[in-house]
């Protein structure tokens, strides 16, 4: 199973999520033994194809695809329990038993039903202006439970705190005050059913849950190797991405040694994930975005709809300014660039090199969203491909233009273009370079 020496490896988005992580985490399994979700909740949603059948995950890792990886859910991680109970279930009736092979961190912290009704009461109430696009899993409010300390529940207290349901009646009860004062609406929020839901999650996960930063540490002083499957994209990282317009954790490599208990050093193949447009769901600036035939056309050809909400998804030109502010950010070793096959069919594709906000031409993406938001694109325009390319399995036989398209974005990113997809399935991928010791296809 393993190749080489025990080299352990991370997946990340460098744009604004559905870069395609999942799929490429799925391709690397077979060379891992412990696949680690370190950041985020069910907000995520990762979608792998096989054999031509879809998987879409939220909770669980991708390596729960493979019989012989390990599936860890990390500190950082925010659980809805019964989301993620649905979860094993729905893999259970399609065949797919995990058995002993979830651990679940005693550290990581529960979204209940108080949270989720609050995310929802939340952006309802937000004018067109402030609506922050979440998409109401419970992740924000659960993070900000995390903080204030005194109102956050861990699956440790679903093991050891025997008091657990009267110290949750009186959070509930707390929470059922705030949100009428905030919102007038409760959001019909019943005490009852979120004691039923820890009640749930105590029965069907508690033999999941331990110490998961300790069982990583034996793993690797073992030599197992480890791969990290980061969630969300670097761009919307709580603080570096376009604030506030963002997800509530830390969602590059940074995130590791806090989200899972592994220093990040430890890391040595870093994979950043961008697809060969850009896509955004929900509220935010988009500079490249494109309101016309073409972006519904991206739209149609690469099926962009959210996995977690099957909202459409914005779509627009590469936008090589904020993926080389995100590159620096992460420092990835490798960069694989996903849905080249998408854009086949188009005369000229853009790429954004720089952007032209209030008379002047920048090459940094500013803090202030609000000053993003006026910024212009400075395009350079390629010539485009024609034909399928799901067939195509060497770099060497993509078009002339399909290929000069990848070399421009490398030298523009300045970081090696490693890996490209060229269809949906685990199979339409080709690799250039030493990435090929690390997957098998």
């Amino acid at each position: 199973m393993k190749t080489g020496l025990n080299h352990h490896a991370a997946v990340f988005g460098l744009g604004w999520g559905d870069e395609g992580k999942g799929k490429l985490v799925d391709l690397l399994c077979p060379s891992f033994d412990e696949v680690v979700r370190f950041n985020g909740g069910a907000n995520a949603g990762h979608t792998v194809w096989v054999n031509g059948e879809k998987f879409a995950l939220h909770l669980l890792p991708t390596g729960v695809l493979h019989a012989h990886c390990q599936a860890v859910l990390g500190p950082g991680v925010v659980v809805d329990p019964i989301r993620l109970i649905a979860e094993i279930d729905g893999l259970s009736q399609r065949g797919i038993e995990l058995g002993d092979r979830l651990r679940i961190s005693d550290r990581a912290h529960l979204v209940l039903a108080y949270h989720k009704i609050e995310d929802r009461l939340s952006e309802g109430s937000a004018g067109d202006e402030n609506r922050i696009g979440t998409t109401a899993q419970g992740i924000g409010p659960c993070y900000a439970d995390k903080m204030r300390r005194n109102s956050a529940v861990r699956f440790t207290d679903l093991l050891h705190d025997p008091s657990l349901e009267e110290r949750l009646a009186r959070i509930a009860d707390r929470r059922r005050g705030v949100l009428r004062a905030m919102y007038g609406d409760d959001g019909a929020l019943e005490i009852d059913t979120v004691i039923a839901d820890v009640r749930s999650a105590r029965n069907r996960l508690a033999g999941f849950v331990c110490d998961t930063t300790e069982y990583l540490h034996a793993a690797v002083a073992a030599g197992r190797r480890v791969l990290f499957e980061g969630a969300n994209g670097l761009l919307l990282d709580i603080d570096h991405g376009t604030y506030p317009f963002v997800t509530s954790s830390s969602t590059g490599p940074h995130g590791i040694g806090s989200g899972a208990g592994i220093p990040s050093s430890a890391v040595h193949f870093v994979i950043g994930a961008v697809k060969a447009y850009a896509t955004r769901v929900g509220a935010g600036p988009f500079v490249t975005e494109l309101r016309d035939e073409i972006g519904d056309r991206i739209r149609r050809q690469g099926n962009e709809f959210g996995t977690t909400t099957g909202r459409p998804r914005r779509c627009g030109w590469f936008d090589v300014v904020l993926c080389r502010y995100a590159a620096r950010i992460a420092a990835p070793t490798d960069i694989a660039l996903l849905h080249l096959d998408t854009l086949s069919g188009f005369e000229k594709v853009g790429i954004c090199t720089a952007y032209r906000i209030d008379g002047q031409t920048v090459f940094l993406p500013p803090a202030d969203a609000r000053r993003l938001e006026r910024a212009e694109p400075v395009l350079e325009y390629l010539p485009g491909w024609f034909g399928n390319l799901r067939n195509v399995r060497r770099f060497e036989d993509l078009p002339d233009s399909a290929r000069n398209y990848v070399h421009r974005l490398e030298q523009l990113i300045g970081v090696s273009i490693s890996i490209v997809g060229v269809g949906p399935d685990r199979t339409e991928i080709l690799v250039r370079g030493p990435m090929g010791s690390l997957l098998r296809t």
